[in-house]
């Protein structure tokens, strides 16, 4: 395994997305930037956003846990209680969600808080990213517990699933902006080494549990933002071995299962949100490979034993991305190419391929949806 790693070191860390590129484009076209703090405005006066807040405790009792309900299962109406509840697999039951709504907005809010303070020179903004850093992981009040043994549980048959751990696949992104939150009055040295502590934490929980080794075998878009989100929270908070380990056993290996020679995804074509969860896999391979490149790892460039690549994938999907042509698999629900604009931006610097840089210009309407994991206009 040391062989194949090394045969990946070939270039240096690579660079963080061009955040003067997108200050650019927003101050060149002042309406982007108004829409920008239309919704920055409703991010910057949010509730405090806390797991402790519940319509009832998880099975632990204690509210510090993170408690969330699988999205494609619902009531079974032959049985009177509606338990146990059956999988309707693309139909998302949003009454059951649990503690993920705030979750995502809490992700959405610190990327869109984070970004603006870049763009305007306010500390408003960072205060309040800030504010909403310290409710969810730092006040022991209202934080929350570092596991997720209570996430996608099913009513009727267990209380949490080694799967559920995709729902904090945002906090790759988010542990991303709090990179760039300066250090001071608003986000201080003991803000961000207590938030390094929650993620160590969290890195441990990940890899020891058993919730954490069943995700880390499973072998479609669950077992890529495993690996996306331990090597990111591991570099993080200062683990580097454990991101290089987890990159060494289990990412590189991943390239050839979920991927054929000619880039398709065998496992995602399937679902019945098919062009969805191949984009979804496709940005933790980019998020993977963002990271990697800090450790010296270009995941981007590397070819698996069989033939595959990460850009392969990407560029299979690329013309269905771009509407050249139709897609003939299940797609239950409309899908925005928006949607692949990240990962597109992504992979055009990473490979340094203007095509990937064009087709994400291509796919999004506005510059933020190619520098943030969160819809551009999410409600708070």
């Amino acid at each position: 395994m040391e062989n194949r790693l090394s045969a990946a070191c070939v270039t240096p860390a690579g660079e963080d997305l061009n955040l003067n590129q997108l200050r650019a484009e927003l101050l060149s076209k002042p309406r982007f930037v108004l829409h920008l703090k239309d919704i920055v405005a409703e991010a910057l006066v949010i509730p405090q956003l806390t797991v402790v807040v519940k319509a009832k405790p998880p099975a632990s009792g204690d509210v510090h846990d993170y408690v969330s309900s699988g999205p494609y299962w619902w009531p079974d109406p032959k049985q009177p209680d509606g338990l146990p509840y059956l999988r309707r697999d693309g139909e998302t039951n949003h009454a059951s969600a649990g503690d993920r709504p705030k979750l995502e907005k809490l992700q959405a809010a610190v990327s869109l808080l984070t970004i603006m303070s870049q763009v305007e020179d306010s500390s408003d903004y960072a205060r309040a990213a800030a504010r909403l850093l310290r409710t969810w992981f730092l006040d022991p009040r209202t934080r929350m517990n570092p596991h997720l043994r209570f996430a996608q549980g099913i009513p009727g048959i267990c209380d949490g699933r080694g799967i559920g751990i995709i729902d904090t696949w945002g906090l790759c992104f988010l542990v991303e902006e709090v990179r760039r939150l300066e250090i001071g009055e608003a986000w201080t040295s003991e803000d961000l080494a207590g938030l390094k502590e929650w993620f160590s934490s969290y890195v441990d929980w990940l890899i020891n549990s058993q919730e954490g080794r069943q995700e880390c075998a499973e072998t479609n878009n669950h077992g890529t933002w495993y690996d996306a989100q331990v090597v990111a929270f591991a570099s993080f908070c200062g683990k580097e071995e454990v991101a290089r380990d987890q990159i060494g056993k289990y990412s590189l290996s991943r390239i050839d299962q979920q991927f054929l020679v000619d880039g398709r995804q065998p496992h995602e074509l399937p679902r019945t949100l098919s062009m969805t969860y191949c984009t979804f896999n496709l940005l933790a391979f980019a998020s993977l490979a963002k990271v990697a490149a800090r450790l010296g790892i270009n995941l981007w460039s590397w070819k698996s034993p069989q033939g595959c690549t990460i850009a392969q994938g990407i560029n299979w999907m690329l013309p269905y991305w771009l509407q050249e042509k139709p897609w003939t698999w299940p797609q239950i629900a409309p899908f925005r190419k928006s949607r692949a604009a990240l990962l597109l931006e992504m992979a055009g610097e990473g490979v340094c391929d203007p095509v990937f840089s064009h087709a994400a210009r291509s796919v999004s309407s506005h510059p933020l949806e190619r520098f943030s994991a969160w819809e551009f206009s999410p409600t708070f």
